[in-house]
């Protein structure tokens, strides 16, 4: 049974048939615009054209992390994708790396990408070529045994490269002298 929309794009006609005759216009009948608060909004203000529309998230603004901030995100991820979980009835912990990895080949495409941004993240926070290229090697190790069926799943949740190279970047970090 399909359902008339003939009353959206046609005026709307009473039983009788015959159409409202009604004494306002559309933008009358719709009435102000009032915020959350309960104060009404001014037209002008409710415009598509308004030229100074932001938004303003209580006083939250969005400025670049800094260096603990920055490690804290990638610890967190890192144990996210590797040791975010428990296996019931035993003490093995995996992650969504795991999981993810269980899709043959595009998970552990995904799950490699995943594993390359937080490469590139130490990268940015100033590591060097050597430590890059042991996180370079973690990626590799495991995004390549990662590939075989059911072993690879296994080594995925054994290897946890991601924890690994978060605790190679900490330990960069450590030795580096503050400023």
């Amino acid at each position: 049974m399909a359902m008339q929309d003939d009353h959206i794009i046609t005026p709307r006609r009473t039983r009788s048939g015959q159409t409202s005759q009604a004494s306002f216009s559309r933008a009358e009948a719709r009435g102000p615009v009032i915020d959350q608060e309960g104060r009404e909004i001014p037209v002008d203000r409710t415009d598509p054209q308004f030229q100074g529309f932001h938004f303003e998230f209580g006083g939250t603004t969005f400025a670049p992390l800094n260096r603990e901030q920055r490690l804290a995100r990638l610890e967190a991820l890192a144990k996210l994708l590797d040791v975010a979980f428990i296996l019931p009835g035993t003490n093995i912990r995996y992650g969504i790396d795991g999981l993810i990895g269980l899709i043959p080949v595009v998970g552990d495409i995904i799950t490699t990408a995943i594993s390359l941004w937080l490469v590139r993240e130490a990268r940015a926070l100033g590591a060097p070529w050597h430590v890059t290229a042991r996180m370079l090697g973690n990626v590799a190790v495991d995004g390549v045994v990662g590939l075989v069926p059911l072993a690879g799943d296994a080594f995925d949740v054994m290897f946890r490269a991601n924890v690994r190279n978060v605790r190679l970047l900490r330990r960069w970090l450590e030795k580096q002298p503050r400023i």
